[in-house]
């Protein structure tokens, strides 16, 4: 904060006003305040640094930390602000930013509200290189349809690059190791620094009229240099060469710098190599590959031969079985043989039959010696003879106990009987005329005639009176 603001804004007028005086803030004041300060004594204002954390939020606002060595600070770019070079906020860009510097009052921090972004350094390049490839792409410089194959067996290409270039050597040695007839010719050119584009594009142009000479026609077109950072490999990236390549009449490869490493005219060439050797070895593939199998064809037609003769071989073997297997006499054994075995199992059959009826048989007597009518006869009378005796003895153990059961019931008859009651001195009073017992007095009336049984004989009396 610059030193003038701070004088401005001091509590009250002092930095530690006495307690009668003193002002106190809440939160929201106090960060309402710092936010007015940096917006009105900073304002907008431009920094540079690496992106850091950016993220895009699903509300369309974009959330990012600029960032150097020693410090770092909150960005946010709104979906609605109309900000150019939006496909440059991405971690590790170098970038800057026009922004103004503001409090985001919920968090109490600071933050710059984006305005304006520029690429800085590398991150300007790569921005020219993804304008530059999006225009030559809409114009469709890359579409396959346009792409043109390369000829199988080459015999001349044209060379762009420069003389004093380590990919020279590497593609003269590929060349030389692959195909050592092929004819090379070279159009030096600068593939590095101020006018290299111009030196390339020129370059193509001169070996496509060089080509359109009588006899000097070119199969193929191989634009090389080695590897190197992104602006060493800009001249590769410039729209004279792309268009050059596009209005090529031979078809151009383009084999600049490493595997990782991607040009614009790697984009508008018919094919891309990924090395200045790769290139090389993609242009004289069809002559190596061909010279390989010429060499091997020796070896692989005598093992074909060889495959041949042992596969004929062994259908002459089999042809050989079939033929034995189906000779008349083989049949005549085999059947003979079958004949033999039918034979056997029929015998074997005859003699377990016979064997089973046997068995029966032998079954049969067995039963039929038990079921023997005088045997079962003298078996019953036995039985019968057996059971008599049985009935007789419980019979006549039944009657004892039926004997004992009434000798016991008639002697406790007795016992309960009147006889029992006479014999003791009591006597038995009946009416004469209808037998029934007199217990009492007044069952009597005068003139009733009675009958009194003692234990010997009995008493006839008539009543005189009743009581």
């Amino acid at each position: 904060m610059p030193r003038e603001a701070s004088s401005q804004w001091n509590f009250g007028g002092e930095l530690f006003p006495k307690e009668a005086t003193r002002r106190v803030f809440s939160v929201s004041e106090l960060t309402a305040d710092i936010r007015r300060l940096l917006e009105r004594h900073i304002g907008q204002l431009w920094v540079g640094g690496e992106i850091t954390n950016c993220r895009s939020q699903s509300s369309g606002h974009v959330y990012f930390t600029l960032k150097d060595a020693g410090a770092q600070i909150n960005c946010v770019l709104f979906r609605g602000d109309s900000v150019a070079g939006r496909e440059a906020l991405q971690d590790g860009q170098n970038v800057v930013l026009k922004g103004e510097l503001t409090v985001y009052e919920p968090r109490g921090q600071y933050q710059l509200h984006v305005l304006a972004i520029e690429p800085q350094g590398v991150g300007a390049l790569q921005a020219a290189f993804e304008r530059l490839k999006q225009k030559l792409a809409a114009e469709g410089l890359f579409d396959s349809a346009r792409k043109r194959p390369l000829p199988r067996f080459p015999q001349r290409i044209g060379l762009a690059t420069s003389t004093a270039a380590a990919a020279l050597r590497d593609v003269l040695q590929a060349v030389r190791r692959r195909h050592p007839a092929l004819e090379i010719i070279l159009a030096p050119c600068a593939v590095q620094g101020a006018g290299a584009a111009a030196e390339i594009a020129a370059a193509i142009a001169a070996l496509n009229q060089w080509s359109h000479q009588p006899g000097r026609k070119l199969d193929a077109i191989l634009l090389t240099r080695g590897g190197g950072s992104l602006e060493d490999l800009w001249a590769f990236n410039e729209e004279a060469v792309a268009r050059a390549i596009v209005q090529s009449a031979v078809p151009v490869v383009s084999a600049v710098g490493h595997e990782i490493d991607f040009t614009i005219s790697d984009f508008a060439a018919d094919v891309r190599a990924a090395t200045p050797t790769a290139g090389a070895e993609i242009l004289t593939e069809g002559v190596f590959a061909a010279g390989r199998w010429m060499a091997q064809a020796g070896g692989r037609m005598r093992e074909t031969a060889l495959r041949r003769l042992a596969s004929e071989q062994r259908h002459l073997g089999q042809v050989w079985q079939r033929l034995r297997a189906w000779h008349p006499r083989r049949q005549l054994n085999r059947q003979l043989q079958g004949l033999d075995d039918l034979q056997g199992a029929l015998s074997r059959a005859i003699r377990r039959e016979l064997q089973r009826r046997q068995l029966a048989a032998r079954g049969l007597c067995l039963r039929l010696a038990r079921l023997r009518p005088g045997r079962i006869l003298t078996q019953r009378r036995e039985l019968l003879a057996q059971q008599a005796g049985r009935l007789r003895e419980h019979t006549a153990h039944r009657l004892r106990a039926l004997r004992q059961q009434c000798q016991a019931l008639a002697a406790r008859l007795r016992l309960l009987g009147p006889e029992q009651v006479l014999s003791r001195g009591y006597s038995i009073t009946l009416d004469a005329g209808s037998g029934q017992v007199i217990r009492a007095a007044r069952e009597t009336r005068p003139g009733q005639k009675l009958r009194t049984r003692l234990k010997s004989g009995e008493v006839r009396s008539i009543v005189e009176g009743g009581s």
